[in-house]
């Protein structure tokens, strides 16, 4: 079967039916209206994020799918701190404070996007996004948590998640 992808990067649930993904479905034959309702619904829990969605158009049936693709580490991080951007000198300027449990939740959402064998480096890795962008993590920067990590002083909030962390795609 004839298939063509469309990659794309919406807002999500915020897609509106003009260009640039407008003219692309009317050359495809494709209800453009019934496929941008389609991708809000299915990206409606990352509004106001960036989000990648890839569309799977059959060229003869004109059945298509949507994949939902998973938003950036920082737009996830901006998200969880109600921050609208990243600081331009996070060193000095810091745009929000997450918590711990924060980190967790979006390393555990990452997890197909990311190397990182186990938990505990997911963690660090997003704790080291998270300070790049001028976060901090329960009021400390994230530099002092990563130490904080290898001394192992949230193993046990770890071990909480390790579950989630298992059962997560990746």
């Amino acid at each position: 079967m004839p298939t063509k992808s469309i990659k794309i990067v919406v807002e999500g649930g915020n897609v509106k039916p003009g260009p640039p993904l407008a003219p692309t479905l009317s050359q495809l034959g494709l209800n453009v209206g019934e496929v941008v309702k389609k991708i809000n619904d299915a990206t409606s829990q990352f509004k106001g994020m960036s989000v990648p969605v890839t569309l799977e158009v059959d060229t003869e049936t004109k059945k298509y799918e949507i994949k939902v693709g998973i938003p950036t580490t920082t737009s996830l991080l901006l998200k969880f701190a109600n921050a609208s951007e990243p600081s331009g000198d996070p060193a000095h300027k810091k745009v929000g404070d997450i918590k711990f449990e924060d980190i967790i939740q979006v390393a555990i959402m990452k997890k197909p996007q990311i190397t990182a064998k186990t938990l505990k480096a997911a963690v660090k890795s997003i704790l080291g996004t998270a300070y790049s962008i001028g976060l901090t993590v329960d009021k400390k920067s994230p530099k002092e948590l990563v130490k904080t990590v290898d001394e192992g002083k949230y193993d046990d909030l770890l071990a909480k998640y390790e579950q989630k962390w298992n059962e997560a795609e990746g």
